[in-house]
């Protein structure tokens, strides 16, 4: 319900200057059958990929579930209140679900169960389905396709099982992809020691696999060599040369002891599946704070793949981690290769010594002559970063954190490997998170930085550009026009985020738009008076620069939506893991 509107006055710290030329924005096509849609990476020969995300109609696999258990009772009462809220009558029942297929008609049934399912406790336990609705994404001129990875056909419902990650991180000029996804989890049964009735259990092979996918679709698993317990393999960047094609991205290597000895403590296959064991103690344990020592079961190290024109795997190679883990240091230790040019620099983040202290800390790095370098002086107090880029200038560009006005804030970086010099180019404001998620060779970057000054908690994000050499970025959206064509509606687009840019100074990117809102099988939401609602979703673009000069837009009238308990977006409990996901693993 819109209750007022908010006047949006432009800051003078956020204004940029006049430039000879704007972008025209186009939409590159949403795929069929999802809410929203992203870029991942772009090639020099215009093959772009992506993601999608808010699939509808999500499988729900009832089948073993106990509809006199207090959880799901305690949900339904729950999900009562929030359309109470709202003055709106439930229009189902757990009987429904139960015995009258209202999961595949209902779409409030639908909508509640996947809160059920997705919900803290229950979206890490095994006894109960796993749901995935990010899938990877092909953006062709016909329009977008999805490119399946490792999910399977389910056994209990019509389609692919829907509980797969699905990531494509890079694709080389002539259409090679590469990236990463899970195993599709399969419903098992187990049986407790000392207990005469099974259990379902929902467990997967792997949780993590590497794959390049040939542009005609034939994939190649990036199996670890150490594969116990599935083993762990990633794929982030992708060249092609001469005699085939270089991958570069992070693998396991061995486990560690304390590791070791967490496993045959825990993992004994009594209580529990020992791969739901391992799952726990792998993902349970992974972080990306500053200074935790927990990198899950595996050492990770940062790998090279090269494969010939064939889409053979001719060599692997280790390259390395930037310290030396001590004697008494029995737990994993990380590093891993993000991005690989022309000329074979491979870049990426390692663990290495905070400052002249044993504490470990994740740092950008590059892998050259067998050698693991930093390149991002501690002395000024930046404790962790990330390498996301690099063009064949050998610049690369990413982002590192520290402390700012007592908040612990990313900043965007380029680093110069030919002249050896780190800059943090002037972003939005002191305090606004950003990053830089790809360069082209021309040295211009593009990335996106917080803009929203006043709020300190979720503050709204914009896609920027940048030219090295000069003084600060510029915002986007101050490239884009002021109103559509009619020359009266403003203009329906806000780049929220700039994800790649190619020699022709392109640039792909996700944008917002605000359209009719839909609920989790597509259909479009009225209110409790039959007014169609409106929600705000992301939609893949591209920018074209066409000669022209900036337009000075007239003070914005931004709508603010009350907030509803009962409305909250059935997808959203699905996107949490995803979006950490888009923002570590942003390649080239």
């Amino acid at each position: 319900m819109k209750y007022k509107l908010l006047a949006a006055s432009i800051l003078a710290t956020l204004s940029t200057s006049a430039m000879s030329a704007t972008y025209k924005l186009t939409e590159l096509g949403g795929l069929d059958g999802a809410k929203l849609n992203y870029v991942t990476d772009v090639s020099e020969n215009g093959h772009v990929i992506g993601l999608s995300n808010g699939v509808y109609r999500l499988p729900i696999d009832i089948s073993y579930i106990d509809f006199d258990d207090n959880a799901i009772k305690s949900a339904y009462e729950s999900e009562k209140d929030r359309f109470e809220l709202i003055d709106k009558e439930i229009t189902f029942t757990l009987d429904d679900i139960e015995n009258n297929d209202a999961v595949n008609t209902n779409a409030d049934a639908h909508t509640f169960m996947i809160r059920f399912l997705s919900s803290d406790s229950r979206s890490v336990d095994s006894e109960y389905q796993k749901l995935a609705s990010a899938i990877a994404t092909i953006y062709k001129t016909e329009g977008a396709t999805e490119q399946v990875i490792f999910d399977e056909q389910s056994l209990d419902y019509d389609g692919l099982t829907r509980s797969t990650s699905n990531f494509l991180s890079a694709v080389a000029e002539d259409g090679v992809m590469t990236g990463w996804g899970s195993a599709p989890y399969e419903k098992t049964s187990f049986t407790q020691a000392d207990e005469d009735e099974a259990e379902t259990h929902f467990l997967r092979d792997f949780i993590r696999r590497g794959v390049v996918i040939s542009a005609d679709g034939v994939k190649v698993p990036l199996t670890p060599e150490f594969d116990e317990f599935g083993g762990f393999s990633a794929a982030y960047d992708i060249v092609k040369t001469e005699l085939g094609y270089e991958v570069v991205g992070t693998v396991s290597t061995d486990i560690p002891e304390d590791r070791q000895e967490n496993i045959d403590d825990r993992c004994d296959g009594e209580d529990e599946p020992v791969s739901d064991c391992i799952e726990n103690i792998e993902l349970g344990s992974s972080s990306n704070r500053l200074f935790n020592s927990n990198n899950g079961i595996y050492n990770k190290r940062a790998v090279k793949w090269t494969l010939d024109n064939s889409f053979n795997i001719t060599s692997t190679e280790i390259l390395g981690l930037g310290l030396t883990p001590k004697d008494d240091e029995k737990f994993a230790f990380k590093s891993g290769a993000y991005a690989i040019n022309k000329n074979g620099l491979i870049a990426g983040m390692s663990d290495v010594r905070y400052k002249d202290t044993d504490t470990r800390i994740t740092m950008p790095v590059i892998f050259e002559n067998d050698e693991v370098k930093e390149f991002i002086n501690q002395e000024d107090d930046w404790e962790s970063g990330q390498v996301l880029s690099m063009n064949d200038n050998d610049i690369i560009v990413g982002y590192a954190t520290k402390r700012i006005d007592g908040r612990t804030t990313t900043k965007f970086y380029y680093y110069d490997k030919q002249n050896d010099t780190v800059v943090f180019p002037s972003d939005y404001f002191a305090s606004s998170n950003s990053i830089a998620n790809d360069i082209n060779n021309n040295g211009i970057v593009v990335g996106e930085g917080e803009t929203d000054i006043f709020n300190s908690s979720a503050r709204r994000r914009e896609g920027f550009m940048y030219t090295i050499g000069e003084d600060k970025i510029v915002n986007l959206n101050d490239l884009l026009p002021c109103y559509e064509a009619d020359g009266e509606t403003r203009f329906g687009y806000k780049i929220a985020e700039a994800k790649a840019i190619n020699n022709n100074n392109e640039i792909f990117g996700v944008a917002t738009k605000t359209v009719e809102k839909t609920d989790s099988f597509g259909n479009v939401v009225r209110d409790v008076d039959g007014n169609i609602e409106h929600e705000s979703v992301t939609v893949a673009v591209k920018l074209t620069p066409i000669s022209g000069s900036v337009e000075e837009c007239p003070a914005e009238e931004v709508e603010q939506y009350e907030r509803q308990s009962a409305s909250f977006p059935w997808f959203a409990f699905l996107l949490l893991p995803f979006a950490a996901v888009r923002r570590v693993f942003r390649k080239k």
